[in-house]
């Protein structure tokens, strides 16, 4: 019950963000879609610890502020690489090991990889990553993502 309510609760504050009118009209509406969505939801049995993963809360927040670090470093690198005069690249597959214990944790670890400028997960497995990296000086940030993936992981508990 208390995942159904944290995902109402959260469809609605998107559905809020979205819509931007607050008359009561419209936000009647926004609570009998929510609440319909949040029973459909429960009636076909989706609501579990991925689908609304409320045990990720603190953890996640204080994770995603260091990406964007990480995103905007990697994108000053990228930057200097492709603006040099002249351009040394080394591109490698790098085989990555995950230490997490669950397909969230490994979907967070391999989109996080994507998501920084200069490495992209090629491949997935259950105890490794394939990734290309533009340069080796890449790969030691990715292994240090891979254990704060794990820090939020192991949160969960």
């Amino acid at each position: 019950m208390a995942k159904a309510i944290a995902l109402g609760i959260a469809l609605f504050a998107f559905w809020l963000t979205l819509s931007g009118h607050y008359t009561l009209f419209l936000l009647s509406m926004g609570v009998a879609s929510c609440g319909l969505c949040v029973y459909i939801t429960t009636r076909m049995g989706l609501i579990d610890a991925e689908t609304v993963p409320t045990q990720l809360r603190f953890a996640l927040l204080t994770y995603w502020f260091w990406l964007i670090i990480e995103i905007i470093k990697s994108n000053k690198d990228m930057a200097r690489i492709i603006l040099s005069r002249k351009i040394e690249l080394a591109h490698q597959f790098v085989l990555i090991p995950t230490s997490q214990q669950t397909d969230m944790g490994r979907v967070i670890f391999a989109n996080s990889i994507t998501l920084t400028p200069g490495t992209v997960t090629i491949e997935t497995a259950e105890h490794a990553l394939l990734v290309h990296a533009v340069t080796p000086a890449f790969v030691p940030s990715l292994e240090e993502m891979g254990r704060r993936v794990t820090a939020v992981e192991g949160a969960q508990a």
